[in-house]
C-alpha cells in the first residue's frame, strides 16, 4: 500500500513562487509514475504535471507550462513541484497521485494524497 503526503502549500502573492512535496511509503516509489492534479472550488480536478518513474519524461498541462517543474528523488521517496510566476488562476488544493507503470497511466492514479491548500492573492 502506497501512502502519499503533500506539504508546501500557503498563500503567496501573484508573481511569486511556491515549492510542494511529496513524500511517499513503501519501498517501491521507483515503479511508480508520479504526478501532481489540483481542483479548484466548484471545478474539476484537473491534471498539472507528471513525471516517469526513472524521471526522464514529464509532461505539463498547458496552463502551467514554462512556470511549473516536476521532479523527482528516488532516494527520498519524494517528488516535488516547483511552481513560479503564480497566478490567482493557480489557486485550488493539490494533490499528488502515483500510479504503478508508465507516465501514461497517470490519468488513472492508483493512489492519492489528501492534498495540500494553495492560494494565490492579486
Amino acid at each position: 500500500q502506497v501512502q502519499l503526503v503533500e506539504s508546501g502549500g500557503g498563500l503567496v502573492q501573484a508573481g511569486g513562487s511556491l515549492s510542494l512535496s511529496c513524500a511517499a511509503s513503501g519501498r517501491t516509489f521507483s515503479s511508480y509514475a508520479m504526478g501532481w492534479f489540483r481542483q479548484a472550488p466548484e471545478k474539476e480536478r484537473e491534471f498539472v504535471a507528471a513525471i516517469s518513474w526513472g524521471g526522464s519524461t514529464t509532461n505539463y498541462a498547458d496552463s502551467v507550462k514554462g512556470r511549473f517543474t516536476i521532479s523527482r528523488d528516488n532516494a527520498k521517496n519524494t517528488v516535488y513541484l516547483q511552481m513560479n510566476n503564480l497566478r490567482p488562476e493557480d489557486t485550488a488544493v493539490y494533490y499528488c497521485a502515483a500510479v504503478y507503470g508508465t507516465i501514461a497511466r497517470i490519468k488513472n492514479p492508483g493512489y492519492w494524497g489528501q492534498g495540500t491548500q494553495v492560494t494565490v492573492s492579486s
